[in-house]
């Protein structure tokens, strides 16, 4: 099982979506679609080395991606739930649970590592429209799309271009290579680290130096609090955990100055 490595996802293997936007700009988030799992478990396991299977379990629809181990000679099983969209709803948990059972078998979790994707919006065509009530409601008709990327030794996402439909650059995210930026980045994370271990003590939420940490690192990147609570599914930023707190910090620490 273990020569079976899962490789890393291709820069057009790889989709863009529009999370938040206003006036000031919009967020993306990355994604893979399941053909793309389809593939990489076909290239990595043979067509006949895995197989999928779905199980509806308290009306929440499960996905099973099964991997066959020919050392063992036995099914290994990993699973996730899948979660409801706006119209097919059936095939859009199918989907939705597969993908992320997927992601337990490794494939497309460097997309976890990516940082905050903010387009300012002199670099997108931001529209906006009444609703029947005069709210303000933005939308974009751009389409995005991933040009290159590349990946350091843990996995992680290094560096990063996205162009939009016109093919001009809209965001990039070089690899850093110069060590006094790492010296910062190891200052600032000690910094942060330091205050993580003063609010341990805490059953819920974050203390009021990390929201001011993470007021601090939204404003060096331009990126909207929205665009956060959108990627991370948090309804309230002070209520967050330490683990959701830890994994926005270290997306913003790799995200590039406004």
């Amino acid at each position: 099982m273990e020569k079976n490595v899962i490789r890393l996802l291709k820069a057009d293997e790889i989709e863009c979506r529009v999370s938040v936007i206003n006036e000031k700009g919009l967020s993306l988030l990355l994604y893979k679609d399941a053909r793309v799992d389809q593939r990489i478990l076909d290239e990595t396991f043979g067509a006949f080395g895995w197989k999928r299977s779905h199980q509806c379990i308290d009306g929440n629809l499960y996905c099973t991606v099964e991997v066959f181990d020919k050392e063992t000679m036995q099914w290994i099983a990993k699973q996730d739930v899948g979660t409801m969209g706006y119209t097919e709803k059936e095939k859009s948990q199918a989907s939705d649970s597969f993908k992320r059972a997927c992601f337990n078998w490794g494939i497309g979790r460097e997309l976890y590592s990516a940082p905050f994707i903010w387009i300012p919006a002199g670099k997108a065509s931001i529209q906006m429209k009444e609703g029947s009530n005069k709210e303000k409601r933005y939308y974009c008709n751009d389409r995005f799309s991933v040009i290159s990327i590349a990946y350091n030794n843990d996995r992680e996402i290094s560096a990063l271009v996205i162009n939009n439909d016109k093919g001009q650059t809209v965001y990039e995210l070089k690899a850093k290579a110069d060590t006094g930026s790492r010296k910062q980045e190891d200052q600032l994370r000690g910094k942060k680290e330091g205050i993580q271990q003063k609010s341990e003590a805490k059953k819920e939420g974050i203390s009021k130096e990390q929201m001011d940490l993470l007021q601090e690192e939204l404003k060096r990147t331009g990126v909207a609090m929205e665009a956060v609570q959108e990627r991370y599914k948090i309804t309230a930023p002070e209520s967050m955990n330490e683990k959701t707190y830890k994994r926005v910090m270290e997306a913003l620490a790799k995200t590039k100055a406004a």
